[in-house]
């Protein structure tokens, strides 16, 4: 390493790190799981998925707390898990609201004052690492906005309601979004402002910075970072599990 690399590392390492505040959104209904049981509590290798989750988060340095959303009927468990589980970074549960982004908007009122950026991210990605966590973060201090995705595996195309192709769009365009998102507080407060009333459908927190003509950059994760949704998705996880293990929990 040269002279004025060394510095610049010995800079960095000086300067304190953000208080970046996680939101863990876990408040939905399952519908698609079969919603008799919270995925939140289903078991991968033994280990609740919101464990697994709060895990990631607990081990990443780039975290100081954890707000999580979540249905009112489960956060006596949450708890009940947490304590269980030694998880010291949670701040507060909240219940979710009716749509997702109702439940980010009711977590991050409880983030701590001095939080200076939010880390957002699906309860049902429970396959997230700490390292990939700490990368998100990075890349929102250095541009403001981030958020992990991984190239497209497969063709794309885009259809009509009836089916018909209308193009193929070039694949190496193509990422697909996963979380954590992070933004600075104030951008995404400034965001959340301008979209309004319709802020509250969006499934994706990038698109409400999208729609404030701010850039959001994208960083690599990992294609083990899925989001369960269905039942296939869970057989997935437990197959990753089995073959990787440098996973915690």
């Amino acid at each position: 390493m040269g002279l004025f690399s060394r510095k610049k590392a010995q800079e960095e390492q000086a300067l304190p790190a953000p208080f970046t505040s996680a939101v863990i959104v876990a408040a939905g209904r399952s519908t698609r799981m079969g919603g008799e049981v919270s995925k939140q509590f289903l078991l991968l290798d033994g280990v609740p998925v919101i464990v697994r989750t709060l895990k990631a988060f607990e081990l990443a340095n780039s975290i100081r707390e954890v707000v999580i959303a979540a249905r009112q009927e489960d956060i006596p468990q949450m708890y009940s898990l947490i304590q269980s589980y030694e998880i010291t970074k949670v701040r507060q549960i909240v219940p979710g609201g009716e749509t997702r982004q109702e439940s980010v908007f009711h977590a991050i009122a409880q983030v701590d004052t001095q939080a200076e950026y939010l880390a957002i991210h699906d309860g049902a990605r429970p396959l997230v690492r700490p390292q990939e966590i700490d990368l998100a973060v990075r890349a929102a201090v250095e541009h403001g906005a981030a958020a992990l995705g991984v190239p497209v595996k497969d063709t794309v195309k885009r259809i009509d309601a009836t089916g018909k192709i209308l193009e193929t769009p070039e694949r190496s365009t193509l990422w697909a979004v996963q979380t954590p998102q992070v933004f600075t507080r104030a951008l995404y407060q400034r965001a959340v402002d301008q979209a309004g009333a319709s802020a509250a459908n969006l499934t994706d927190d990038c698109q409400l910075v999208e729609q404030l003509g701010e850039p959001v950059y994208l960083v690599q994760g990992s294609y083990a970072n899925l989001k369960l949704t269905t039942p296939e998705d869970v057989y997935a996880a437990e197959g990753i599990l089995k073959s990787q293990e440098d996973f915690y929990a």
